[in-house]
């Protein structure tokens, strides 16, 4: 009776964990399946790395899961930006592209929180909006080195990273909404 009783627990938490993690790869391929912008295996993969996303029980629990990865990169990407820019040897035009982007990436930083505030209190027009806001920020970041001939961006890989992240947050955010 005892091993029936602990195999029947067993099963069932197996059970559980398998669905859990179904959420964020379900969700994932929605998103990839609506949004030429996000790899399947990018959503998982990145978003997989925050512990949250194991507990996950459905989408809306994953927009947390994704603004958050969203907000950690964009303060990775002030990392990234202060080392290029303490070579003494960038050129001006670089250098002030990476100021701007600095500054691109702190107000999308500031953006995805209040995305996020706005999520949970259901707000998702708002939520739509200022995490648009920030995804605008790593299409500016990576234009602004076109402008000039010969220039190319230290940071395309980045921003295409950052980019993703945010279009995977907002097509969690409308898969809540419908």
């Amino acid at each position: 009776m005892k091993n029936s009783l602990v195999s029947a627990i067993f099963f069932f938490y197996l059970l559980i964990v398998s669905v859990r993690s179904d959420v964020l790869s379900d969700s994932c391929r929605e998103a990839a399946k609506d949004d030429p912008n996000i790899k399947f295996d990018f959503c998982v993969s990145t978003l997989q790395e925050n512990p949250k996303a194991k507990s996950a029980t459905g989408v809306a629990d994953l927009v947390e899961v994704a603004i958050e990865t969203a907000i950690s990169n964009a303060k990775s990407m002030g990392s990234i930006i202060s080392k290029l820019l303490s070579k003494k040897s960038l050129e001006q035009y670089v250098r002030s592209c990476l100021e701007d982007c600095s500054e691109l990436y702190s107000d999308a930083g500031s953006d995805l929180s209040r995305g996020q505030q706005a999520f949970e209190g259901k707000d998702y027009g708002t939520a739509n909006t200022v995490v648009s806001a920030a995804m605008d920020g790593a299409v500016t970041c990576e234009d602004q080195f076109k402008e000039k001939k010969g220039v190319v961006s230290p940071l395309t890989k980045e921003n295409q990273d950052f980019f993703q992240l945010t279009a995977i947050s907002l097509a969690f955010i409308n898969m809540v909404q419908k």
